[in-house]
């Protein structure tokens, strides 16, 4: 007979007790882990709920769920069905030069936009955000924890968060104003050209004020003079004017 000493820590605690391994074979493990991990994500939000704990109410062990999704991030976008999730591409956009940041997020967001296996459904959860108030505050949590809070933390600074948001603010302008409501000819515009006119905004919402890389320069637009990559970019040509 088990004592109370052998006992496995969830059956002491009355919590689910974990399977320990990969389940192999038809379990639907992978399915099983989605669906607690959607209903308690709209039920709970996104901070409280932990890998640890959809693993445990799964049924499987940690270590699988780190393998199907391989993040709090990557289970979010698989439990929404996001087949692009923008916080994952937002999250690796920044671990570039942050000189570039900016564009690199603009085309990412344009590109997972653009295509429509992973637009479908990123304009379901807009959509769902609209409808049902549990969508909207754990799209909201989302997007300020895994994209608002993480530019704010690579840019540093006193009023880093309040950029951030400037800069995620612009971005969800644009995409609600070309992907979902279609506005036009905003709708139309190629990438390229959505990119020409939305890069000065991104920049002046991260760099508007002293203390950015490349300084009032960043607020210049892509090619014109004085701003980064142009003849004399990024440095002062000491003329007074």
């Amino acid at each position: 007979m088990m004592n109370s000493s052998e006992a496995p820590d969830g059956a002491r605690t009355g919590e689910p007790v974990p399977r320990r391994g990969r389940r192999t074979g038809n379990s639907g493990a992978r399915e099983q882990i989605l669906a607690v991990a959607r209903r308690r994500f709209l039920t709970e939000g996104y901070h409280a709920v932990t890998l640890r704990s959809v693993a445990a109410e799964a049924g499987v062990d940690l270590a699988l769920v780190s393998y199907y999704f391989g993040s709090k991030k990557g289970l979010f976008g698989a439990a929404l069905a996001l087949t692009g999730n923008p916080a994952v591409l937002l999250a690796g956009a920044l671990d570039g030069e942050l000189e570039t940041f900016p564009e690199r997020a603009l085309r990412l967001l344009l590109g997972v936009w653009d295509a429509p296996d992973s637009a479908g459904p990123l304009r379901a959860m807009i959509g769902g955000s609209a409808l049902d108030p549990a969508v909207a505050l754990l799209v909201g949590e989302v997007v300020q924890r895994e994209m608002v809070d993480l530019v704010a933390a690579r840019l540093g600074g006193a009023d880093a968060r309040r950029r951030a948001c400037l800069f995620g603010t612009q971005l969800a302008g644009l995409i609600m104003a070309r992907y979902v409501l279609r506005l036009q000819p905003l709708a139309a515009l190629p990438a390229d050209e959505i990119a020409r006119s939305y890069l000065p905004l991104l920049r002046q919402a991260l760099w508007g004020r002293p203390g950015g890389p490349g300084g009032a320069a960043r607020l210049a637009a892509p090619g014109a003079a004085g701003a980064p990559g142009a003849p004399g970019g990024g440095r002062a040509s000491g003329r007074r004017h």
